[in-house]
């Protein structure tokens, strides 16, 4: 049951406890079934039935800004060029996407069912960075995964607990790459940034997605990315932008813009707030510590992210809300479900929901078993009928 009473929380919260406890023994997950794995995360395609086909206040994607509406996937392809083409020039268009990386080999390390290398590429030209690259065991390509975050090493299992989603992605069977922003995220440095810092970060994630896509292990077909909080803002970033990401999931990220929700802090300079070096005061904007940058752009013209969330159809993504993205966040999605079933597409927007903003072993598993199921057992090529989303 998607919707939890207050009471199921303590049993949740001492069946998280052993859960992670088994990890830090090193056990190995007992693989679920092809055929339990839609079973297990087909209720989070369904809004909460008092928000089913709730649009809220949104300026709907399927209309053109000129006031033509969408009415076929030929009209969609138009328009969600001109939306790309619109955001882009809020935020800065990006350098070409590097495509052949080089890509050195620096260190390598046998863990669990999987070997870890650390590797150094580019984010951008001229701005290298250092992450790691888990390939398991096996033959053949294999699903991948990008996993963004501050830096690499808490994707890798060094850091705040439960936020190791490379590491787990591997011992799933999936090659992962944990980077971080290193220095990309001005481009090319804080005194003159060409690009708001989160389309920098989108753009060193498209650059990540080949180094991922040049392995010989890799299908480069099935490339998804992941990220919490401030990676969840990175990875829905780039996954809208860039559309070789085959599909997402964004944790807790904030996924719309929202004031009253100091932690949805797209007005900050580091995320869409740059105006140059000088920085605003951290903090909500008002009227002594005004909105800078393209957000201020973006806020006076009317522009929300469910524009952005609509470039991902029908490409499916989950978002793992937590304190940030509860599920009143459905009134925007509910705009991409609707850009779907105009393609024909079902089962492509899910949504969990927690109390707490920290991922918990609860929330990752629904989130391992997305990429499951649309990255390991043919989910990209269902097309379920009825009334999943």
């Amino acid at each position: 049951m998607r919707h939890i009473v207050k009471s199921q929380w303590v049993w949740l919260g001492m069946i998280a406890v052993l859960l992670a406890a088994r990890v830090c023994r090193g056990e190995a997950d007992e693989p679920v079934a092809p055929a339990k794995v839609w079973e297990r995360i087909a209720p989070y395609f369904e809004p909460p039935e008092e928000l089913a086909d709730d649009f809220g206040e949104y300026r709907s994607p399927l209309v053109f800004y000129d006031g033509r509406p969408v009415r076929t996937a030929d009209d969609w392809a138009e328009r969600r060029e001109e939306i790309l083409r619109r955001w882009h020039e809020l935020m800065g268009p990006w350098p070409e996407v590097i495509e052949q990386p080089e890509v050195e080999q620096l260190a390598a390390e046998r863990r669990d069912n999987f070997m870890q290398y650390t590797v150094r590429f580019e984010l951008a030209p001229g701005h290298p960075t250092t992450g790691y690259l888990l390939v398991p065991d096996g033959s053949g390509r294999r699903p991948a995964v990008v996993v963004v975050y501050y830096e690499p090493e808490t994707g890798i299992g060094q850091g705040r607990a439960e936020r190791d989603f490379a590491y787990q992605l591997a011992r799933r069977g999936f090659v992962a790459l944990s980077i971080g922003h290193g220095a990309s995220l001005y481009y090319p440095n804080r005194d003159a940034a060409r690009l708001q810092p989160l389309s920098a970060l989108a753009y060193a994630a498209a650059n990540a997605y080949h180094v991922l896509a040049a392995r010989d292990e890799v299908d480069p077909a099935r490339v998804g990315i992941a990220g919490h909080s401030y990676g969840g803002k990175w990875a829905m970033f780039a996954s809208c932008l860039y559309a070789r990401f085959a599909c997402a999931a964004w944790s807790d990220g904030g996924i719309v813009f929202d004031e009253r929700r100091p932690n949805v802090n797209y007005w900050e300079p580091w995320y869409l707030g740059y105006e140059g070096p000088e920085f605003r005061p951290r903090g909500v904007p008002s009227a002594d510590n005004p909105r800078t940058g393209a957000y201020k752009q973006m806020i006076a013209e009317g522009y929300d992210l469910h524009e952005l969330h609509a470039l991902m159809a029908p490409r499916p993504f989950l978002v793992s809300g937590g304190s940030e993205d509860p599920p009143e966040r459905w009134r925007a999605l509910n705009h991409t479900v609707a850009v779907n079933r105009l393609l024909g597409s079902t089962n492509r927007v899910a949504m969990t929901n927690r109390p707490g903003h920290g991922p918990t072993p609860e929330s990752n598993e629904q989130m391992y078993l997305f990429f499951a199921w649309f990255l390991q057992h043919g989910g990209l090529e269902q097309r379920r009928e009825g009334t999943a989303r």
